[in-house]
């Protein structure tokens, strides 16, 4: 198993922020992160630079449902499964 240290909800929110290029307060729950910009190419290179961390992730699951609350289950998902 790939050592890694655990993603964080507000290291996620960080992350998504830095590539939206805005406050990561500005990123609520269960905003679409598709509405506040965020393509699919941007999307699988985030869940990409995630799972290479060690937090495997699946993208077409994220893409589904493209909120922080949504992503914050699925790692956390992921994460209880170390």
């Amino acid at each position: 198993m790939t050592e890694h240290t655990p993603l964080t909800r507000s290291q996620m929110r960080d992350d998504i922020a830095k590539l939206l290029r805005m406050p990561a307060g500005e990123i609520g729950d269960d905003d679409d992160l598709g509405d506040l910009g965020l393509d699919s190419m941007r999307a699988m290179a985030l869940l990409q630079r995630w799972t290479e961390g060690g937090l495997p992730l699946d993208f077409a699951e994220m893409a589904e449902r493209p909120s922080l609350a949504a992503w914050w289950a699925a790692a956390e998902r992921a994460q209880s499964k170390d």
